[in-house]
């Protein structure tokens, strides 16, 4: 039997292809068979019926803990992120000092202050940080007294650890997202849970716009 994909003679798309996260939570939903699958468990035997009961309390149990360590992975990142504003407004207050630093730079940092970041909007707090850091360093490249100062170099090679600490904690968040959508669908058990409880599924970590455009320009 042949190939069903066969990666040198299918038809293959030369311009290559973007993809995109779906910004929608599916809700799964189960019917009259179901329905009928556990009530011919209780006709037919007490004992296959109270097993079954036990496996449901089990998956509802299953997916409580899931739902704690999604906002584990989640806060994670906010932590990391936090670091991050932190090391910009310690960085942004030296260089201040030394130079007239873009006043867009400044306000930036401001609207961080005052602690906690603003719950639902990870993303689009990370894209503001990450545009902070990308209109400070050029200013801090362009000053060799600056660039030399340790505190200052200290502060970039922390921020270069903390972003790859974010990527990591991202996958993370993204592998737990991925195993609470698949649990959702795992028919019989998990699934009528997950449908009577009106569970839906989760959405991954996305980039922004602005971040898939960066990343397509040459950097060096």
């Amino acid at each position: 039997m042949a190939n069903e994909l066969d990666e040198l003679t299918g038809p293959v798309n030369g311009a290559g292809r973007d993809v995109n996260v779906i910004e929608r939570q599916l809700a799964p939903k189960t019917g009259f068979g179901s329905v009928l699958f556990e009530i011919v468990l209780w006709l037919a035997f007490i004992v296959p019926g109270l097993i079954f009961l036990f496996m449901k309390i089990g998956a509802k149990n299953y997916f409580q803990k899931l739902q704690q360590k999604l906002q584990a992975d989640a806060s994670t990142i906010d932590n990391y992120l936090e670091q991050r504003v932190q090391i910009l407004q310690n960085v942004a207050g030296l260089v201040s000092k030394a130079i007239d630093l873009d006043k867009d730079v400044m306000k930036a940092v401001a609207a961080f202050r005052g602690g906690r970041l603003p719950e639902g909007e990870r993303s689009a707090v990370a894209s503001q940080i990450d545009g902070c850091f990308g209109r400070l360093f050029p200013q801090v490249e362009a000053y060799p007294e600056l660039k030399a100062h340790a505190a200052i170099a200290d502060a970039m090679q922390q921020n270069a650890y903390l972003q790859k600490e974010i990527t990591a904690a991202r996958s993370l968040y993204n592998d737990t997202v991925a195993q609470w959508n698949q649990d959702l669908y795992d028919w019989p058990t998990k699934m009528i849970v997950a449908s009577r409880a009106g569970y839906t599924t989760r959405i991954p970590f996305t980039a922004s716009a602005e971040v898939k455009a960066q990343a397509r320009k040459a950097f060096f």
